[in-house]
């Protein structure tokens, strides 16, 4: 029982201190408030945002999306956001059609516009799928925000704006970029609709 309850500590430990390398990362702080910025502006042009990851981070866009359409801190109206992970009739006729790589790149076709904002989410920065949407997204004049690992990978030089988590392990990987979405959720949340709250 001992072993596993220092197992249990040593996790939570591991997963603060990959925060606390968050917190002390001034050009990643900067990232997420022009993130933050984007989003607001692309609200409040009457655009959008589209998200999509594989596995705990197509969870994660999932999440993020419901965040915006419903609410997160308090009552306000509704803002468009998809998750582009969610529509499995979509999702099996463009990868039988197409293949697994083009499933999100396709829909960026069909539901993307200029100004629209698209959230990309990879831990270790290399999911073809990811990759090809962020194509798309230059192509549409999209403009793209990464989530990933510390170490980059192809995203690096294909999104506008790359979030690099410093760390190089999945589970705490997730567990900041889920930590990052909150903050974007909240932070438009207040410039767009809280009262007395500032405004980037």
């Amino acid at each position: 029982m001992n072993a596993m309850h220092e197992a249990i500590r040593g996790r939570i430990l591991e997963s603060i201190e990959a925060k606390r390398r968050m917190l002390e990362d001034q050009v990643l702080v900067g990232q997420i408030l022009l993130s933050v910025e984007w989003v607001v502006a692309a609200y409040r042009d009457g655009r959008k945002t589209l998200i999509a990851g594989n596995g705990g981070s197509a969870a994660d866009a999932q999440h993020i999306a419901a965040e915006f359409v419903s609410r997160f801190d308090f009552d306000r109206a509704g803002l468009p956001s998809i998750a582009l992970t969610t529509d499995t009739s979509i999702l099996t006729a463009v990868g039988n059609d197409y293949g697994f790589d083009r499933i999100f790149s396709r829909q960026l076709e069909a539901h993307g516009n200029e100004g629209d904002v698209f959230v990309g989410i990879s831990t270790s920065g290399n999911s073809p799928n990811i990759l090809r949407a962020l194509a798309t997204c230059r192509e549409k004049g999209i403009r793209s925000i990464g989530l990933t690992g510390s170490g980059g990978g192809r995203m690096a030089e294909l999104c506008d704006l790359c979030l690099r988590v410093p760390s190089a392990e999945t589970p705490r990987i997730q567990e900041s970029h889920i930590l990052i979405g909150h903050i974007l959720c909240g932070l438009v949340e207040d410039a767009l609709f809280g009262p007395g709250r500032v405004a980037p």
